[in-house]
């Protein structure tokens, strides 16, 4: 089966999961319990989802200026620096690493 087929059908499983949730019944969702159970799971996705995309190169593990940019850019949140200056700050480490060589 080619790429376009997979595609398609990842679509339809995805848009099938969405309509999936508005089956959901309303006195669920309003469970506190339930609301720290999603937050927390979107924590830990998005996390995650940073991770990988900041050490992983393929199907191999590279250590390169993205992961300084990361370290950077977790500085400033921890100096609770506005989110945009989070990005440039990371952005502008990267540039740098990678200007000095380290790619």
């Amino acid at each position: 089966m080619n790429l376009w087929f997979w595609l398609l059908l990842a679509c339809v499983l995805a848009y099938a999961w969405k309509l999936m949730g508005y089956l959901v019944p309303a006195k669920l969702l309003e469970n506190p319990r339930m609301s720290r159970v999603a937050g927390t799971m979107t924590i830990g996705l998005l996390a995650s989802l940073t991770i990988v995309n900041t050490v992983a190169s393929g199907q191999t593990l590279t250590a390169d200026a993205r992961l300084g940019a990361l370290g950077a850019a977790a500085v400033a949140l921890a100096f609770r620096a506005p989110f945009l200056l989070v990005v440039i700050i990371g952005a502008a480490t990267a540039a740098l690493l990678r200007l000095i060589g380290w790619n």
